[in-house]
C-alpha cells in the first residue's frame, strides 16, 4: 500500500512538472494592458514588406490603443515580424481527346473458271480534341507579427494572409486583420482585468 501511495505521489509530481504554467496565456495579455508607446521595426520580406509596414501602422493607430512612435528608444513594446505582398500568375490547363475508327473490308478474288467473287470496303473515323487554358492573375499578402517587451518577452502574436477583401487590397486587408486581433486580444484583458482603464 506504502508503494502504491508512492508511485501516485511521483506521477501526480511528473504531471505537474509537465503542465504548463496556470495562466500564462493570460498574463501575457494582461502584459498589454500595460502598454503606451509602440515602435513598428523594419519587416523582413524585401520592398513589398516596407508598403505593408507603413499600411499596418495606419491600422494601428486607428485603433487608438497606444501611442505609435517613430522613436525606438522612446518605445516600451515593439512589433516585429516578417510580411510580403506577391502577385503571381495561376495556370490551368487540360487536354481531352476522344478517336474513334472503324475500317471494314472485303476483296475479290477469280478462280480458275469463269465465276469471280467480289467485297466492299467500308471505313468510319471520329476524332475530337479539346484543349483548355485558363491564366488567372493572382494576389496574396501574408504578415506574420509579434509583440515584444523590451525584455524580449513576446506578449502578442498573429499570422494574418488576404487574396483582398471585398473594398479592399491584399495587403490592406492583412494590416486591418492584424489591427483587429490586436484589439480584440486587448479586449479580452481589459476585462479579465476592468480595474485598469483603457488607454487613449
Amino acid at each position: 500500500m506504502r508503494g502504491l501511495a508512492l508511485w501516485l505521489a511521483a506521477a501526480a509530481a511528473a504531471a505537474a512538472q509537465q503542465a504548463p504554467a496556470p495562466g500564462g496565456e493570460d498574463r501575457a495579455l494582461r502584459h498589454l494592458l500595460t502598454v503606451r508607446r509602440v515602435y513598428v521595426d523594419r519587416f523582413n520580406g524585401g520592398e513589398t514588406a516596407a508598403q505593408l509596414r507603413d499600411m499596418i501602422i495606419a491600422a494601428l493607430e486607428s485603433t487608438k490603443l497606444f501611442v505609435i512612435t517613430e522613436n525606438a528608444e522612446r518605445a516600451d513594446t515593439f512589433l516585429r515580424g516578417s510580411a510580403e505582398d506577391l502577385v503571381f500568375t495561376d495556370t490551368f490547363q487540360s487536354n481531352d481527346s476522344i478517336d474513334a475508327r472503324v475500317q471494314v473490308g472485303r476483296g475479290s478474288s477469280y478462280s480458275s473458271g469463269s465465276s469471280r467473287q467480289a467485297g466492299r470496303n467500308l471505313g468510319a473515323s471520329v476524332g475530337e480534341h479539346e484543349s483548355t487554358r485558363i491564366a488567372e492573375r493572382k494576389h496574396e499578402a501574408t504578415a506574420s507579427v509579434r509583440l515584444v517587451t523590451k525584455d524580449g518577452d513576446v506578449i502578442w502574436s498573429t499570422i494574418e494572409e488576404s487574396t483582398g477583401g471585398k473594398f479592399r487590397g491584399a495587403s490592406a486587408d492583412v494590416a486591418d486583420k492584424i489591427a483587429r486581433k490586436l484589439a480584440m486580444a486587448y479586449e479580452r484583458a481589459r476585462k479579465a482585468d476592468p480595474s485598469r482603464p483603457l488607454v487613449k
